[in-house]
């Protein structure tokens, strides 16, 4: 048995969440995977395998359930359009989400893993950040996972969801990516404390819709999530 099995299974019904064995046994080979490349590479600046777990992957299924409520309203809204707006292919395309900054591939490819109807994009601008998360795509047969190497000023093709972790202020986030947000398309941005500063500051063009605290198990410290529409 992994030595993280027991701590990630007690992180995860404190969340409630419900992950199944494969799952499970995924999360905990990106966790050595991620230790494996951080001694060579420095992908990361925590190296203890047990905080790998608590501040990288628990902190990033923090926000799995939220993110799935939230496809919930996406589906209803494809599914509330007229058929003439959009073919039977259109409804069956799985919802496509862009992690920005994503560098190791938080909160990128937990989601990945989660929800394996979305296909994950991790954007960064650090080519073997990228070459890590295409290794662990290979590695874990995560077929809705791929690593994209460019800036997000640069990226135009439409997402459903774009997602950050403490990337950067949430003002710089919604203007570098907001040609890539698809129509319909929201924004996820994981935060530390309510940066009401950051919100005062956000251009018009983004609307919050809905804040939530998320609780880590096993971290001592704030975590937000900011859900704006375009």
């Amino acid at each position: 048995m992994h030595a993280l099995s027991l701590p990630l299974r007690q992180g995860l019904d404190a969340m409630g969440l419900y992950l199944d064995e494969y799952q499970q046994s995924q999360l905990l080979s990106y966790v050595d995977l991620m230790g494996k490349w951080t001694r060579v590479y420095n992908l990361t600046a925590v190296r203890d395998p047990e905080e790998m777990l608590t501040h990288h992957v628990l902190d990033s299924l923090s926000v799995v359930s939220p993110l799935r409520r939230q496809l919930d309203v996406l589906r209803a809204d494809r599914l509330s359009k007229p058929q003439g707006e959009q073919g039977l292919d259109e409804l069956r395309k799985p919802f496509a989400l862009l992690d920005v900054g994503s560098g190791a591939g938080l909160p990128g490819v937990v989601i990945a893993i989660t929800c394996p109807n979305i296909q994950v994009t991790c954007l960064d601008a650090v080519a073997k950040k990228v070459a890590f998360i295409q290794q662990t795509a290979a590695t874990l047969k995560l077929s809705n996972l791929k690593g994209l190497h460019a800036r997000i000023e640069a990226v135009t093709n439409p997402y459903d969801i774009i997602s950050s972790r403490a990337f950067a202020s949430l003002a710089d986030f919604v203007n570098g990516s907001h040609k890539a947000l698809g129509a319909g398309g929201i924004w996820m941005a994981m935060k530390g404390k309510n940066p009401e500063e950051e919100l005062v500051a956000l251009p018009e063009m983004a609307k919050v819709f809905h804040v939530e605290q998320l609780q880590v198990p096993g971290l001592d410290a704030q975590r937000c999530l900011i859900w704006m529409r375009g």
